[in-house]
């Protein structure tokens, strides 16, 4: 069943049209969270902070701070980077930004299983994230290595580009929304 499932999403979706899917899919995953995440925070920021080791709350304190017009700017940026890395694939066949970006997409998936398991509860984007993350993710990754475009090599690669450069985007963002809400 797995297989005929896959030999049609491969006979109706061309590779270009897979790439393309990215930037589309990323941001119903993200119309989940700026729909949600400001009410969702104000019910329940106060009771999830009292549950975050103090390193989390200092980390993530901002966040709960946030109204929608600042998380969707944070997405737009987000988003840019997506459609500029699509581009860079789709136009001149260098996956790797590509791959980095699929990457934390696929990652980010379980950062929203993990927050709702360990809450106990719906957090905002979780389920864009197992429905459209998830599947999407997995799907690119067989396709383009099914298809020879990527090997293991180019995802140990933009494993490592992930590893080097998530820390300083995580830092930044934290520290752009710190100073968004002392201003």
């Amino acid at each position: 069943m797995v297989s005929l499932l896959l030999e049609t999403l491969h006979s109706h979706i061309p590779i270009l049209s897979l790439l393309w899917l990215f930037p589309v899919l990323f941001m119903f995953h993200d119309f989940e969270e700026i729909l949600t995440v400001e009410n969702w925070s104000g019910t329940n920021g106060d009771r999830i902070m009292g549950r975050l080791p103090p390193f989390a709350r200092k980390l993530y304190g901002s966040s709960f701070r946030m109204n929608t017009r600042q998380f969707a700017a944070d997405v737009l940026w987000v988003y840019s980077i997506i459609v500029a890395v699509t581009v860079v694939a789709v136009f001149f066949s260098f996956y790797l930004p590509y791959l980095a970006v699929l990457a934390v997409f696929f990652l980010h998936v379980f950062t929203h299983v993990g927050q709702s398991l360990y809450l106990r509860m719906y957090t905002p984007g979780v389920v864009t994230a197992v429905l459209l993350a998830l599947p999407y993710s997995l799907y690119a990754y067989y396709r383009l290595l099914s298809e020879r475009i990527i090997d293991s090599g180019d995802i140990a690669a933009s494993m490592s580009v992930v590893l080097v450069l998530a820390p300083v985007a995580l830092l930044l963002l934290v520290k752009g929304r710190q100073r968004q809400n002392v201003s």
